[in-house]
């Protein structure tokens, strides 16, 4: 299977984009158990930042990993990396419901935390990882990958902050993925471990909405979740969907799903409608269906006209620089820690209200 089929796999790469000097910023590779560490670990290379060690209790992960990222030392054990006053930032993916008292105990040694979404998959873990951030100043990042790590949603978010399309009324965003179920792990279809579709994949969408919005807060109105084709996983939820309305008065309708069929090219044909006041966009995140394999396809009509443009290769990806820049100076500039929280709240909220079909 091709490296864009494979969502669990799925890793950006960009052109390099330094924003430090060699050796000035190190971090540590934590809890492999997403393949989304290696798009992470991507980013914060292609910025500037040294990759120094790697720590997962099974040597399998450790030595797959080492063979991409040569110049990571495995660690023997996890204190290893969290005692190096050296390293400054621990990225991890691990199985989602560890997430947060793992970024609790990496923000009492000291460092900032990267975690893969979701960032929690319980309400009494966020309240955790808040009280440990006031008390520790430490930063609890999230790879939000399918806006952070995709071109064409970078892109929107420019025309959206020049005003090109007026005041964001309605996004409607669709993520749907490919299931591959004989290749995931077994927490992959324990609830208690993933926490649910709209806890999962649904807070990509959500962090989505209140960035495009320009929202801090928001409330769900509805929200419904579904297996409608894998009987043989009876926790696994492979549908779900989500009404709210952003404390601006603009409203979101997103849909997730493990539905994508075998004959599409990519994992997932990743979608992100906005409206605004004057005008509206449509992102093809991954793909043009039946017309093209490229991804990172922008639709837009605005009072100018209508445009179509394909930014792959000619955006990059200025999270990562900005996080680091971040975590050096104390800033707030790729991503405030309150939008990361509240993004990761209302999916949780979403998940808990959800009606099962």
């Amino acid at each position: 299977m091709s490296q864009k089929a494979d969502g669990m796999n799925y890793a950006p790469q960009g052109k390099p984009k330094p924003v430090v000097k060699p050796g000035e910023f190190k971090f540590a590779a934590m809890n492999l158990d997403h393949g989304h560490i290696y798009g992470q670990c991507n980013g914060l290379i292609e910025a500037g930042a040294e990759l120094a060690a790697v720590y997962d209790p099974d040597p399998a992960k450790v030595e797959a990993f080492v063979k991409k990222f040569p110049q990571a030392e495995p660690a023997a054990k996890a204190e290893a990396i969290l005692e190096d006053k050296d390293i400054k930032l621990v990225a991890a993916a691990a199985i989602p419901n560890e997430r947060g008292p793992l970024g609790c105990r990496v923000m009492k040694h000291g460092k900032d935390y990267f975690t893969d979404k979701t960032p929690f998959t319980t309400l009494a873990q966020l309240a955790e990882a808040k009280k440990v951030v006031a008390e520790t100043k430490r930063k609890y990042m999230v790879y939000f990958s399918e806006r952070l790590h995709v071109e064409s949603a970078v892109y929107a978010g420019e025309l959206v902050k020049q005003g090109a399309i007026g005041r964001v009324v309605q996004v409607i965003g669709l993520g749907p993925h490919r299931l591959t179920a004989p290749s995931r792990p077994a927490w992959f279809f324990n609830k208690e471990q993933y926490g649910g579709i709209l806890t999962d994949i649904g807070s990509h969408q959500l962090e989505q909405f209140l960035f495009f919005t320009g929202n801090e807060n928001a409330k769900i109105l509805a929200a419904k979740v579904s297996n409608y084709n894998s009987p043989a996983y009876p926790e696994l939820e492979d549908f779900g969907d989500v009404t709210l309305v952003g404390d601006n008065g603009a409203t979101g309708y997103h849909r997730v799903d493990w539905l994508t069929p075998d004959g599409l090219c990519s994992w997932g044909d990743g979608r992100l409608f906005l409206l605004g006041t004057e005008g509206f966009i449509e992102l093809r995140k991954y793909l043009n269906l039946a017309a093209s394999k490229t991804g990172d396809h922008v639709f837009w009509a605005d009072k100018k006209g209508e445009h179509h443009e394909e930014v792959a290769g000619k955006v990059g990806y200025p999270f990562f620089g900005e996080l680091i820049l971040d975590c050096i100076n104390r800033t707030e500039k790729a991503m405030t820690q309150e939008h990361a929280f509240k993004a990761a709240e209302l999916c949780m909220q979403a998940q808990a209200a959800a009606v099962r079909v």
